[in-house]
């Protein structure tokens, strides 16, 4: 018989069932360590501030740290990044559980401690985003990421109960010893992950210029910009109920903190519910159509939680906003995740990260003091209704996208080896490329050098440009700036599938009995060093 489809990436491969039951390891520790976290500052200080600023700790280093952590991921081995993430979770826990042994731990060796900790998940998370898709086929990736949600939810069901039976049983040095050895679980099943190493002849890219890149590619990518905008939006949608939960809770008849408890397992229960149904949706809906109802059935259900405020119909809404929230979140990521090459994946996918919290934090801020202007109530509606007018207003963003870009590898064509002596470091590199065209078809050049610029600075380079001859009509020139000479070579490694039906899109303009005239261009070392013109 054969595995259900939901369970295909867990079953057929090895390395994603090892890495994944890493990923769910990390994830309790992670939420393990929160709840054991606010727990004790409550013992340490009688101060709301200082309590709150335990959340404020475990997720600001994501908002620092996230891009630079991304750029880390893809520019050094991603098996011992990944490792040395857990490493470092297993520091921290030992070293807060020698502390609170000890009784030496004070608040703001707490904070500090759990600012450490969410140092863990910013290095984690991007790595892990961009191993999925090297280790999973294209058709499986749906259900693999799926499945990292359900990682996600089982881990902040399980993880919250889990640290307070061991809080009220034996107390925090517990908890803060099985996170290290979840953390130690996690760094041998990495270390055990047989991975590709990305071979090349060049040096490895620099931590600056990594970034730089990477946040070129987002800037000159429409289609992940779209997806960034759409999941930030999003998050400030659904930040409302999360962040109130606790006072809805209050508000149901009979309700308390085991009511909340209960309304939190509902909701990563209905996570992994749909997470598992996915295969079966995927086959009558769009990721266009999963976000669409997706956001509309969660604006109607958190109504429906405050309007009718009961318990027995306040669980089951709770299951059904938990199907709701995966659905859109996995369909922007999948998206997110099609949208980029592999060279740049964990630094796009650390921005993508990024808005997403950013959203989560801005709507938490947003709605927490609008509901101290007009209530729970009303601001549950308000942003309930906020969802359904930036449902309109984006309904032009496409999540399904035209098609799907080809960022497979592709072999560049070779080019003649300098003949003078070019050191890696020599820059700035200057190419240029002429090609003649028929003038009556000008417009339609320029909407494909359009593309092309965007596609160059999206591999890393500094500027564009493009001229017309004032002499001869139907001369163009292209020019592009590389920082480097290893940048140069570096950007041709890049080359993907998408950009090789680019450049024949561009030959197909080109009149001229031979190819379009390319050259290169260092600059000279002996000259002061050459300005880098602007981008055009």
């Amino acid at each position: 018989m054969s595995a259900p489809a939901a369970f295909a990436p867990l079953i057929e491969n090895k390395v994603f069932r090892g890495l994944w039951v890493a990923s769910l390891a990390a994830n309790l520790a992670m939420w393990m360590h929160d709840v054991a976290a606010a727990w004790l500052m409550t013992s340490l200080t009688t101060s709301p501030v200082m309590v709150a600023l335990v959340s404020t700790a475990a997720s600001m280093p994501v908002f620092l740290l996230g891009l630079p952590c991304g750029a880390l991921a893809d520019i050094v081995d991603r098996k011992r990044f990944f490792a040395a993430t857990q490493l470092w979770v297993m520091v921290n826990a030992l070293v807060l559980l020698a502390l609170v042994s000890l009784g030496a731990l004070t608040a703001p060796l707490l904070l500090l401690l759990t600012f450490g900790n969410g140092i863990g998940l910013a290095m984690r998370w991007p790595v892990f985003a961009a191993v999925v898709p090297q280790i999973v086929s294209r058709e499986h990736m749906p259900q693999a990421l799926a499945l990292n949600g359900v990682s996600m939810n089982l881990s902040r069901v399980v993880g919250p109960m889990l640290a307070g039976a061991l809080l009220a049983a034996i107390g925090s040095p517990a908890v803060f010893a099985l996170n290290a050895v979840l953390a130690v679980t996690s760094f041998v099943l990495v270390l055990r992950w047989q991975s590709e190493r990305r071979t090349s002849t060049l040096p490895g890219e620099r931590f600056f210029g990594a970034m730089r890149v990477g946040i070129n590619f987002a800037a000159q990518s429409p289609r992940l910009r779209g997806l960034m905008l759409r999941i930030f939006l999003f998050f400030v949608q659904v930040a409302a109920l999360s962040s109130l939960l606790p006072l809805v809770a209050r508000g149901l008849a009979g309700g308390g903190p085991g009511t909340f408890t209960l309304m939190l397992s509902m909701l990563g229960g209905g996570a992994i519910i749909a997470a598992l149904s996915f295969p079966r949706w995927r086959a009558r809906f769009d990721r266009d159509e999963f976000v669409r109802y997706g956001v509309l059935v969660h604006a109607a259900l958190s109504s429906l939680i405050v309007a009718v405020p009961t318990l027995w119909l306040a669980l089951p809404a709770m299951l059904v906003v938990g199907m709701a929230w995966i659905s859109v979140a996995n369909s922007l990521t999948i998206a997110a995740q099609v949208a980029m090459p592999d060279w740049v994946r964990a630094r796009g996918m650390a921005l993508y990260q990024t808005a997403l919290m950013g959203g989560a934090t801005a709507g938490s801020l947003l709605w927490g003091q609008v509901a101290s202007w007009i209530g729970v109530t009303p601001t549950i509606w308000a942003a309930a209704g906020f969802g359904v007018v930036v449902l309109l207003l984006t309904r032009r963003i496409s999540v399904e996208g035209e098609r799907e870009l080809d960022f497979t590898p592709a072999a560049v064509l070779p080019y003649p080896e300098p003949q003078v002596a070019v050191a890696p470091d020599d820059g700035p590199v200057m190419v240029t490329i002429e090609y003649q065209i028929d003038p009556a078809r000008a417009a339609d050049f320029a909407e494909v050098m359009q593309r092309t610029r965007r596609a160059r600075l999206r591999q890393g380079v500094l500027s564009w440009g493009l001229f017309r001859d004032v002499a001869v009509p139907g001369i163009y020139v292209e020019y592009f700036v590389d920082e480097s000479w290893v940048e140069h070579r570096r950007r041709l490694e890049r080359f993907t599938a998408f950009d090789a039906e680019l450049r024949q899109l561009r030959l197909s303009f080109h009149l001229g009995p031979e190819a379009p005239v390319v050259r290169r261009y260092v600059g000279d070392a002996h000259l002061p060093p050459a300005h880098v013109p602007p981008v055009h």
